[in-house]
């Protein structure tokens, strides 16, 4: 299938996903969240496929929304058409006009079948961190840049985030880097948990084919049935006798954030 906004390239068992929009630094859009889904669902029905790389072209991972719409990019009755509502007047949940657009993303990388690996190459912000938190293992650059920057837009964390993030890096830590919506390094990622390890630039991609690699030629190729992934923040299994976490379901958290 050819895509615009996305490469999709499947070698040594092997599938990376480039977000491959750089001269807007990766920006999402529309067409990237259609591409993305796609690309899952068409990783989750090929076989031959072991383990998921996801990166970004040129020097970012992905910039965030792209805001060339301008105040529209957050409206979504201009964007997609008024949301239908109960008779009481709350919103109907059930309506896909209600659904968060990179909610719909997470929630699809969450529920892969197959590890997903985040290399971050640069820049990330917004919904190009929150994206990464479904995600099985995330590896940075140095030149990696993490912002949780709703705060700053006067809008609420989305894709699920406030459920992932402070289950990855705990509840102070997520709430730090929420509240003051910085900037922040690689580094700072590692220390607060959000990465497994940061490496030099031209490491990255290496590191994480490495690893996707090992994950390919040493794990069976297939889970128990009913059984559910580790996840984004390891969440126990009932075989380990433990009851797990619930998971946030797709009329639900991906809605709020």
């Amino acid at each position: 299938m050819p895509y615009e906004t996305i490469i999709y390239e499947v070698a040594e068992q092997i599938l990376t996903i480039t977000l491959n929009r750089p001269e807007k630094l990766n920006a999402f859009n529309a067409t990237m969240q259609r591409e993305m889904i796609q690309a899952f669902d068409a990783a989750d029905r090929d076989d031959d496929i072991r383990a998921i790389i996801v990166t970004g072209a040129g020097r970012a991972f992905c910039a965030g929304a792209d805001l060339s719409s301008g105040a529209d990019t957050f409206d979504r009755d201009v964007k997609r058409g008024a949301i239908r509502r109960l008779p009481d007047g709350r919103v109907d949940y059930s309506d896909p006009n209600a659904r968060d657009g990179g909610g719909q993303v997470t929630l699809r990388i969450f529920e892969c079948l197959k590890p997903v690996i985040a290399a971050v190459n640069g820049p990330a912000v917004g919904i190009g961190v929150t994206m990464q938190l479904a995600m099985d293992i995330r590896i940075a650059s140095e030149n990696a840049r993490f912002g949780l920057v709703f705060s700053q837009r006067g809008i609420v964390p989305e894709a699920a985030s406030s459920w992932f993030l402070p289950r990855i890096v705990g509840v102070s830590q997520a709430l730090e880097w929420c509240y003051t919506g910085r900037v922040f390094p690689a580094q700072e990622a590692l220390a607060g948990r959000l990465v497994s390890k940061v490496v030099p630039p031209d490491e990255l991609l290496p590191t994480a084919r490495n690893l996707a690699r090992e994950i390919a030629t040493k794990t069976a190729p297939v889970r128990q049935p009913g059984s559910s992934p580790m996840g984004a923040a390891g969440f126990a299994t009932r075989d380990a006798g433990v009851t797990p976490l619930p998971v946030p379901s797709a009329t639900g958290l991906a809605n709020s954030g």
